[in-house]
């Protein structure tokens, strides 16, 4: 059986200034599917920190889902920072 975690990038999760319904909702269906769901962990907007999050999450899950962070705005670096520690093309 598959090992997952749930990354939610946002300095405001962070700061508890919106609920991270997202997370619960993937960590509910992940379940339901029978996937183990060993780390839900939240990260603000800070690159280096993400990167952390990101890497260390790869090295210990088997799936790893990233919430939050992505959108229409000049200041989202998620998908950047996810092509950088895979050291792929995304």
């Amino acid at each position: 059986m598959a090992n997952a975690e749930i990354i939610s990038i946002g300095s405001e999760l962070l700061l508890g200034q919106i609920m991270d319904t997202n997370a619960s909702w993937m960590a509910q269906r992940l379940t339901d599917l029978g996937v183990n769901l060993f780390y839900k962990t939240v990260v603000g907007d800070n690159p280096d920190r993400m990167a952390e999050v990101i890497e260390r999450a790869l090295e210990r899950s088997d799936i790893v889902i990233t919430g939050g962070g992505l959108g229409p705005t000049q200041d989202d670096i998620t998908r950047e920072i996810v092509a950088q520690v895979t050291n792929r093309k995304l």
